[in-house]
């Protein structure tokens, strides 16, 4: 994946050099969304997921002068309906003294590009209810805000119990 610039920031898919960088991104999404006490991963963490024998997810790293701005973190999944895998993006941050300069808009950009060179059907990601300016953001971008969907989880104990064990 190429790098994509503008005269304001780079973006570029992130190296395991940057895990500190973007794990440092990450506790300041945790901390805007109020679920610091969510996040337990680690650069370890990280550098297994992104960079391990068993790549789960991949992730672009935007830059202004060098320094860190914001991160896109993404995978795939798969739609039973199109029988195709989709592009889902885990999480979208840039610091708040890089908003405004279109570096979001060229994350999305580029993995919608990415989803469409991959031969992908979808392009999807998940908004709090309660951050409208993002919710405005993505619709101004063309996306659908799927009001009629929920996300169902299970982690932690309840995972456990779950799996009966």
């Amino acid at each position: 994946m190429a790098q994509t610039a503008s005269s304001d920031f780079m973006i570029m898919p992130a190296t395991s050099q940057d895990v500190p960088e973007l794990v440092a991104m990450l506790r300041a999404l945790a901390e805007y969304e109020k679920l610091q006490d969510q996040c337990v991963s680690t650069e370890a963490d990280f550098q297994r997921a992104l960079f391990g024998p068993e790549r789960e997810a991949e992730a672009l790293i935007a830059r202004v002068g060098g320094k860190a701005a914001g991160y896109a973190l993404y995978c795939y999944h798969f739609s039973t309906f199109l029988a195709r895998r989709g592009l889902w993006l885990e999480d979208l941050f840039v610091y708040p003294q890089y908003r405004g300069l279109g570096i979001g808009k060229a994350m999305l950009v580029r993995l919608a590009q990415t989803a469409f060179e991959r031969g992908y059907g979808r392009f999807e990601w998940a908004v709090l209810d309660w951050n409208t300016p993002a919710i405005e953001f993505y619709k101004a971008m063309g996306a659908t805000v799927m009001d009629d969907w929920r996300i169902v989880r299970v982690t932690g104990n309840a995972l456990k119990q779950l799996a009966g064990q």
